[in-house]
This record gives C-alpha cells, sequence and structure tokens, in this order.
C-alpha cells in the first residue's frame, strides 16, 4: 500500500460516511449547513431529448438545471419554501476552455402576498372555495389552479438575464407576451392546489427559443444516505459482500435498498437553451468538433454586507459574493478536505489548481480501501485517470480539444446526440451510454455508483493491478432509480411530493431494500 492510501486510511472511515451523507451536494459544507437557501443540491447538463424523439437525432438544445435548498419536507408549512430575493442564483457556461464563464444565466427572485392577514402561504378548497355560513363573506379562496388565484397568497416571480461575460452585456429573456415569470410554490395537498396544473403554466417560453422554469418539485436525487451515514454500511445483497452489486442487480431499474432522498421535494432553476447560442462558433459543432464539449457550473451569491435591524426587515448591500458553486457531482462531498470546502465553495473553478492535491488523489480512496480490508484493489495516485472529470479530455471531449486548466465544471460534448430514453443506461458513459455522466449529467444517471466506481473502482482506467470488474465494476448503494417518474419533456422533472400525502421509503419495506 502506498503513503497515499495510508494517509487516507488514517482520516477514518467516518470520514467517507460524512462525505456521502451530504451528497450529492446536499448540506456538504460547513458554510451551506448554516445557509440552506443558498445550499446547491444538484447541477444537470445534458443534450434535450423527448419522448417522441428519433434515435440518433441531431443535438439542437441543452438543458441545464441548478437544485438548492435540499431535503424539503413537503408537509413543512406555512411558508413552503420560496426562493431567496437577497440571492443571486447563476448558471455559468465555458466555451473556450478557459475554465472562465463565457455566458451566465442570472435568477432574482420577488415574493409578494396577496392576503398578508392570512397565515398560510397557500388556501384553497372546491371550485368556489368556503364562506362564512351567517355572513356568506368568502373565508376560504377557491382551490389553486392559476398563478392569478388569490389562494395563491405568497407569489413569487423572477427575472431572468443572459450575461456575455466578456461584453458585459446584460440582456433580459422576457416572455413574447410580456407576462411574469412565476415561480411554481411547493405542494401543499390536493384540497389546496391543482399542482399539475400550475406546474404546466410555470414552463415559460422565452425569447432567442430558450424555455425556463423554476419552482419546488421532487428531489431527483437517490442514494442510500442512512447506509452511507452508518460509516459507509452498505446493504449486503445478492454478491454478499456490502456496497457490491450482482450483475442481475446492477442491470435492475428497481432499488434494493431505501432512497432516503423519497418523499422529499428541492427548488429548482431549468433552463432549455439552443445549442448554438452557448458555443464560441454560435454553431451546433459536431461531436469530434474541438468546439463542441463546454464546461458548466452553477453558482449562489449573497450581497457582500447583510445588516440586521430587527424589528424591521434586514437590509443588504454591496456587490455580490459566492456562497457556493458545484459543478461536477461529488466533487466537494467525497473528494474536498473538510476543512477545505468552505474555501472551495467560495472561490471559482478557474484557481482549482490550488485543489489538485484532493482532484488527482481523492482521500476517499483510501478509506474505502481501508474499509475492505485489502479485498478491493485501488489505482495508485497520481490519478490521472480522473482527468476527463477535472479537465477537457477524452472521452467526453474531442481529440485536439485544449485541456485547459484543472478545474471542476461539468463537461458536457454537445454534439453527442441524446440517447433515447428507452435505450438509456443509468450508468451513463461507463455504461456504454455516450450521452450520460461524466458527458454532463442526466436526471436518471446514478451518480452515487458512476462516481464509485470511477473515483473509487478505477474503471476508467482498469490497467493496474488487482482490478476486478466484479468488484471495482459493481460498487454501488443498491438504489438505481428516484422514487418519483421524471417527465419525458421538458423540464423532465417529477412533480413534488403532496404535502399531505407524502411519504419516505423506509429499509424494510417494498422498495426498501433489507435491515442488516
Amino acid at each position: 500500500m502506498n503513503q497515499r492510501l495510508l494517509l487516507g486510511g488514517a482520516v477514518g472511515a467516518g470520514a467517507l460516511a460524512f462525505a456521502l451523507s451530504h451528497a450529492s451536494n446536499h448540506r456538504e459544507a460547513p458554510i451551506t449547513a448554516l445557509d440552506h437557501k443558498a445550499d446547491i443540491t444538484d447541477l444537470f447538463a445534458f443534450v434535450s431529448y423527448d419522448q417522441d424523439q428519433a434515435p440518433g437525432e441531431a443535438p439542437e438544445f441543452v438543458t441545464l438545471i441548478l437544485g438548492v435548498d435540499p431535503l424539503l419536507e413537503p408537509a413543512n408549512g406555512p411558508t413552503l419554501f420560496p426562493f431567496d430575493p437577497d440571492i443571486l442564483y447563476a448558471i455559468h457556461v465555458d466555451n473556450d476552455h478557459d475554465a472562465l464563464p463565457d455566458k451566465r444565466f442570472e435568477f432574482r427572485f420577488d415574493t409578494t402576498y396577496q392576503l398578508p392577514d392570512v397565515y398560510t402561504a397557500v388556501a384553497g378548497i372546491g371550485p368556489n372555495g368556503a364562506s362564512d355560513p351567517q355572513t356568506g363573506n368568502l373565508v376560504v379562496p377557491p382551490r389553486i389552479d392559476d398563478f392569478q388565484d388569490l389562494g395563491l397568497n405568497q407569489r413569487q416571480t423572477y427575472t431572468l438575464d443572459l450575461v456575455d461575460v466578456a461584453s458585459g452585456v446584460s440582456t433580459p429573456l422576457m416572455r413574447a407576451d410580456g407576462a411574469p415569470l412565476y415561480a411554481l410554490p411547493g405542494n401543499p395537498g390536493p384540497r389546496t392546489m391543482d399542482y399539475e396544473a400550475l406546474f404546466d403554466q410555470a414552463i415559460n417560453p422565452l425569447q432567442r427559443g430558450i424555455q425556463a422554469f423554476a419552482g419546488t418539485v421532487d428531489d431527483p436525487f437517490f442514494i442510500d444516505l442512512g447506509a452511507a451515514f452508518d460509516t459507509a454500511n452498505f446493504r449486503t445483497l445478492g454478491s454478499g459482500v456490502p456496497g457490491v452489486l450482482t450483475a442481475q442487480e446492477d442491470g435492475a431499474k428497481r432499488n434494493f435498498a431505501s432512497d432516503t432522498v423519497s418523499g422529499y421535494a428541492v427548488n429548482v432553476l431549468a433552463l432549455e437553451v439552443p445549442i448554438a447560442l452557448l458555443t464560441a462558433t454560435g454553431q451546433i459543432e459536431p461531436a469530434d468538433s474541438p468546439f463542441a464539449t463546454l464546461g458548466v457550473y452553477g453558482s449562489t451569491s449573497r450581497p457582500q454586507m447583510t445588516v440586521l435591524q430587527s424589528p424591521d426587515p434586514a437590509v443588504s448591500s454591496g456587490p455580490f459574493r459566492q456562497v457556493q458553486r458545484i459543478g461536477n457531482p461529488l466533487i466537494n462531498e467525497l473528494v474536498i478536505g473538510i476543512g477545505s470546502k468552505d474555501k472551495f465553495s467560495m472561490s471559482e473553478p478557474a484557481g482549482d489548481a490550488q485543489f489538485e492535491k484532493f482532484l488527482l488523489d481523492p482521500p476517499i480512496v483510501g478509506i474505502v480501501e481501508a474499509l475492505y480490508g485489502g479485498a478491493l484493489a485501488v489505482p495508485d495516485a497520481p490519478r490521472f485517470d480522473l482527468l476527463p472529470l477535472v479537465t477537457y479530455a477524452a472521452p467526453i471531449a474531442a481529440p485536439g480539444t485544449p485541456t485547459g486548466p484543472t478545474a471542476d465544471l461539468l463537461r458536457i460534448n454537445t454534439g453527442v446526440p441524446a440517447t433515447p430514453l428507452g435505450s438509456a443506461s443509468r450508468l451513463g458513459l461507463i455504461g456504454g451510454d455516450a450521452a450520460g455522466f461524466p458527458n454532463g449529467r442526466r436526471l436518471y444517471d446514478d451518480v452515487v455508483d458512476i462516481t464509485l466506481r470511477v473515483a473509487v473502482g478505477g474503471v476508467l482506467d482498469p490497467s493496474f493491478a488487482g482490478f476486478d470488474p466484479d468488484v471495482n465494476g459493481r460498487l454501488g448503494d443498491g438504489v438505481n432509480v428516484n422514487d418519483a417518474r421524471l417527465r419525458a419533456d421538458f423540464p423532465y422533472l417529477a412533480s413534488a411530493p403532496s404535502g399531505r400525502d407524502r411519504r419516505h421509503v423506509d429499509p424494510g419495506e417494498p422498495g426498501g431494500g433489507p435491515i442488516d
């Protein structure tokens, strides 16, 4: 065992539990553990697909999704889960391989109250509401099925700007009819709201061929969080080895352990953008073009100064300062040391050379090796096989693409056609599906299993001594799919669980795996 693995093992298995327990980006850093509204959960970037797409159809659009405010319990009223008007939410795109953003989409929110004397954010019943039997005065508004309904007491709108970073020009993106962009609220339950009707109304066609969506939806991340938190005590399934799947389990579109995130909601910002609007050439590039691959990251920022002046509202001022960012899933969680997590969160991807000791020598590798007591061989450092995750390199970027500096960006080759849903693999690129993570990230990509196999199992370059495809290539937590059905077109996300009727799947029940 080399020195790096000895040092990694000395950190203790608890570090792995901490890292995975906050995956994908759910409360993983000290700064955002205290600032949930600015906490980014996930970033997705993929060539858009829909249920009518023909196999191999040329790409035209990419979908970009940023999740924030993790582990929202749908029943937790009365304010539900508004976006924070003080936060600047942004999705950044690098199109010239220098890890600096060239295009940036900025979201800002505003909150109004239609019934400020009513105690709850939403209220509604029946087609006509409910009236006082003595006076006939309306007491409860009708069931909410439109953003204009009074029962939608707490109502949020947002602005969306496209910033050309080089020129500094900021262009507001608006609906052709000038209507406001409304944010979809949480789903309190069927008596109060027709959530599905509001979902459809929250999809906004904008200028320049862009679509936008913002609101509260089902959290698309899936993981056996409870097993991870118990010092990586993953379930023992058919293989007889904890955390290792059989070929049958690996290929199944069902769960063998509990999805701890089941039944929770999250806030998302979603865009569908013409590829030609994002590339450096202004054209749709083929997969073998150096200009086809983009780097994407998301961020949340707050004003530099906030003055608390209770009982009056707080006042914020000054330039925005970044609170958190995300590129690849699980980097800050599984790779960056906890003492560096806040620094990583607040820094820019172009400066990630300072974190190379983590990025190309992840301490988690030695920790996992120690937990397996030698039954799992791992690659030696430095981990050059991980370069495709942090530079513009094959098999994502085309040969001849400038690699750029080491930077945590979610890289997507926009020339690779979307894989039709019927033939897509949850294992993405390592499952033979060229359109999946780490070539971008789709909602159904199993990034926990993929990351374990890539970062720990070394499957991108399995030439090292002791590599066993039935162990290194089958690492996983037994949670293969999300608990809710994803949509087949933009914004692809699943509906938020009903606050009244939501449930969380537990170990020992159907779909929850064994208790062992």
